[in-house]
């Protein structure tokens, strides 16, 4: 067991942490990055990108992350292999504990943790993932312009899914458990207009269709009446699961304010806690857009907060002397 002394620790290894990283080092913070249970975050289970900024060609998810770690640690950052499972909030400099038995003492934390999508516990979800089984429709959805989809879910997120869905593919098939949207009336009015989509009531997901051939994906779903008991097939190129994401904060609950939803609240327009010296970015903050760039943005800032708070310190020192 080790102890740490830091400036900065920042944890979560994926486009919010590394960013956060690559500031804070050239700001010769010396910040130690601990990478978390999934090093590189999701963008490491995302096959194609074509949104990210920069690169003309498809890039792959994880050689995107492997570039964000080799440049973080060209400019002085450290990594260390850890789970962060515990802080305490109450007393400066912050105190963590790792799943190693490590103890981390910091100045100042910037939480990037992120949050994984919500899935159905299908074996297809694994099998066709980036083969045409998707979480997110707006990392994926370009590939299926033109095709037929099917989108699981019956909250805002399934509903905002079939929207944006139904401006890239031919026709979008919403399949949900219950008889009625948990969405927004706002947005349920606009689902209902929409002459693309399908909504398919008290129905769930009993397998997803598709070949066993290494090259080939998603050829449907066989769905099952809740109140019939009827099984029947429906065909899709794509399946988007839109249940909802889970922020990976559950080592802060009660140490910092959070949403109902375990989200980490920030001040308006910035990456603020309510804990001074301890700043929260990327998707355990983000429920809305959920985007690597996004992710990257508020690393940043979370960096250049951060870079402040110790200016303002070192003023407030200097002024009590």
């Amino acid at each position: 067991m080790t102890e740490h002394r830091e400036k900065i620790l920042i944890i979560g290894s994926g486009a919010a942490g590394l960013t956060a990283a690559i500031y804070t080092a050239r700001a010769n913070m010396n910040p130690l990055l601990v990478a978390g249970l999934q090093p590189g975050g999701q963008m490491t289970i995302t096959t194609d990108v074509e949104n990210y900024p920069g690169f003309a060609d498809v890039i792959q998810g994880p050689w995107l992350m492997e570039q964000m770690q080799a440049q973080a640690e060209s400019v002085g950052t450290r990594m260390a292999q850890d789970i962060i499972t515990s802080i305490d909030g109450s007393k400066r400099p912050f105190v963590l504990t790792g799943d190693t038995g490590d103890t981390y003492i910091a100045d100042a934390v910037i939480i990037a943790t992120g949050a994984q999508a919500r899935w159905l516990g299908l074996a297809g979800e694994t099998t066709f993932n980036g083969r045409g089984v998707s979480a997110c429709a707006t990392c994926d959805g370009f590939f299926f312009r033109g095709k037929e989809v099917i989108v699981v879910g019956g909250g805002n997120t399934a509903v905002e899914e079939a929207l944006y869905l139904a401006n890239i593919a031919s026709k979008v098939t919403l399949v949900h458990r219950r008889d009625t949207l948990r969405a927004e009336r706002i947005m349920q009015e606009r689902l209902f207009r929409h002459k693309k989509i399908e909504i398919i009531w008290d129905n769930v997901i009993e397998e997803i269709l598709g070949s066993d051939e290494p090259m080939a994906g998603v050829e449907g779903a066989r769905i099952h009446n809740l109140k019939t008991g009827a099984a029947r097939d429906i065909p899709a190129d794509g399946f988007f699961v839109a249940i909802g994401h889970t922020p990976a904060t559950e080592a802060f609950l009660g140490k910092v304010e959070m949403d109902d939803e375990g989200y980490i609240i920030v001040e308006p327009g910035t990456t603020r806690t309510n804990q001074p010296g301890l700043f929260a970015a990327g998707d355990c903050v983000d429920k809305v857009f959920r985007q690597a760039v996004t992710a990257a943005g508020l690393g940043c800032m979370a960096a250049l907060e951060a870079e402040k708070y110790f200016a303002s310190q070192e003023d407030q020192a200097a002024a009590a002397e």
